[in-house]
């Protein structure tokens, strides 16, 4: 991927925040590469607690593996995003670029105001976050609503607890079939002895 078309929003973002730069000021020097396969950015910390793009052939200390797959459940659930990543390398850098992208925030309303004015800005955003609620809302509840269509009306999918009680069922009758097997086999013997 093309990092001239990320860093500048990135560099922003950053100096926006100068807690960020401070941060990424421990870490000058090192080379970070987040791999969405089949993008990979490779971005190397200046000293002012910047990115700069890297080149292909310095080593990465940390490279983040992230399944394309995965991004919306990251997207959806920022708290366990970690637990869809896959580190290698520096675990200190790791840490930091974890923080940031949980508490980095872009401040849209700022932004705006600084091309529509103060007012405009003010209600563009607040009207873009209730769009977006919205948005995420009624994705949660189409969400909802197939879950309980496919669980219900249409049964293509089975609840976790009617799967335990089928495998319950299953070691229970297994269970049953070995003991008469073991009777019937008492009673072979038995008649066997007797005749």
């Amino acid at each position: 991927m093309n990092p001239t078309l990320i860093l500048p929003a990135l560099n922003h973002l950053l100096a926006q925040e100068p807690w960020a730069a401070e941060q990424l000021q421990q870490h000058a020097g090192k080379v970070a590469c987040i791999e969405i396969a089949p993008i990979a950015l490779r971005l190397k910390i200046n000293a002012q607690g910047q990115l700069d793009s890297a080149a292909d052939d310095e080593v990465a200390n940390v490279t983040i593996r992230i399944n394309p797959s995965d991004v919306p459940l990251i997207l959806q659930n920022k708290e366990r995003a970690a637990s869809y990543v896959k580190l290698e390398g520096d675990a200190d850098l790791a840490q930091t670029i974890s923080d940031l992208g949980k508490n980095l925030r872009p401040d849209l309303e700022h932004e705006l105001s600084k091309v529509f004015g103060d007012i405009a800005g003010r209600r563009i955003a607040q009207t873009s976050k209730s769009v977006f609620s919205t948005l995420q809302s009624n994705a949660q509840k189409l969400q909802e609503n197939l879950a309980e269509y496919f669980l219900e009306e249409n049964p293509m999918l089975v609840r976790p607890s009617q799967v335990a009680e089928f495998a319950q069922n299953v070691s229970r009758t297994r269970d049953d079939v070995e003991r008469l097997m073991k009777r019937l086999e008492k009673c072979e013997k038995a008649r066997s002895d007797v005749g």
